[in-house]
């Protein structure tokens, strides 16, 4: 019989933000068990999970969500009560280019995940939470005014918000369809460190200490919100422990920047941290060619997870961006690592062209 009180099957945790929950869940809850399953893609490193690799409660399980003979394995083999699911395909531009596997990942490899947890929890829902994480996107995109609600109707403008849209409508059909006792979320940007330099914070950090071109889209002017990882490893801690199942919850950083003026902040912060002239880097500034159906504006209302919950963003860009900006200029190596020579073909054809 097993010692541990949950069995949590984490997958997509060697990833960015999957990496920051399980390194919460392992340290926080010493009598869980954590199951990190990675398929190891490009955006996956088990180097993000080094200081609990040798944890009692952690174990992790090389699998691929689109292949159901292993997920079957992984739930039998570690009595799997509960699971977070994180895993996915999740840079639009990488959508753009190849939609047939966020298709694959994201929709199938969903499905995939529900029906192994149907099929080994047998009904016995007690004390079992099926937990989809997922985005903002999916609400498609938003005017100068006005917020992301729980209501707001899905409406995706990519590839990879579609597929993340179709996953969302298959974790509640399962819910209606069959009383799977699931939880999903929406959150809006997240950033911090371990994050993959494919996205903006961390490709903008690593341009400017190598003094390459800042490749920002159109304009510039497109708005995020943004939350701090660490914050958004809170609020699914909470949502996993506190919420009824078939709840959905927003989370976001109230923390609304146009592209631009991140950037600009960026720039200021990276010229004192290398103490470099105030000013330079702000030159290497670059518009290029928007992307296909780019969303203007995202921002989330998390009204719902602030009162029910009692959940709120601590950290704010200024600090979040200086944290971050220390994080990656102290783990270069980290940096240089995972920018391996599959990226660098990627980030060519992403924006030498344009």
């Amino acid at each position: 019989m097993s010692s541990f009180k949950k069995h949590i099957l984490v997958t997509g945790g060697a990833g960015f933000i999957g990496s920051h929950l399980v390194r919460r869940l392992v340290n926080r809850y010493p009598d869980y068990r954590i199951v990190n399953l990675d398929a190891l893609t490009y955006a996956g490193n088990l180097a993000n999970l080094s200081d609990v690799a040798t944890a009692s409660n952690y174990i992790f399980c090389k699998a691929d969500i689109r292949d159901s003979t292993a997920l079957d394995r992984v739930f039998a083999d570690y009595g799997i009560t509960h699971v977070i699911h994180l895993a996915a395909e999740s840079h639009v531009d990488r959508s753009i280019s190849n939609p047939l596997a966020f298709v694959e990942t994201n929709v199938v490899g969903t499905a995939n995940l529900l029906n192994a947890a149907l099929r080994f929890w047998d009904s016995d829902f007690a004390d079992r939470r099926f937990y989809h994480v997922s985005t903002d996107e999916v609400y498609g995109s938003l005017g100068e005014e006005g917020f992301f609600t729980e209501e707001t109707p899905y409406d995706p403008r990519s590839p990879y918000s579609a597929s993340k849209a179709a996953s969302d409508h298959l974790v509640r059909a399962y819910f209606h369809t069959y009383g799977l006792p699931i939880l999903i979320s929406n959150c809006s940007n997240n950033y911090g460190p371990f994050q993959f330099p494919e996205k903006l914070i961390p490709l903008m950090i690593r341009n400017i200490r190598l003094e390459k071109p800042l490749p920002v889209y159109g304009d510039g002017l497109y708005t995020r919100d943004w939350l701090w990882v660490e914050d958004h490893a809170a609020a699914m801690d909470l949502i996993l422990h506190e919420s009824a199942p078939g709840k959905t919850y927003n989370i976001g950083g109230n923390n609304e920047w146009k592209n631009i003026d991140l950037v600009r902040l960026l720039c200021r912060i990276m010229d004192e941290a290398l103490d470099r002239q105030a000013g330079s880097s702000e030159q290497l500034i670059t518009f290029v060619k928007d992307r296909p159906g780019h969303d203007k504006r995202y921002a989330i209302d998390a009204t719902r997870i602030q009162s029910e919950l009692g959940w709120e963003p601590t950290v704010f860009m200024e600090e979040g961006l200086r944290k971050t900006v220390q994080w990656y200029l102290d783990h270069q190596q980290w940096l240089d690592d995972v920018t391996s020579g599959a990226y660098q073909s990627y980030y060519e054809d992403q924006y030498a062209n344009r």
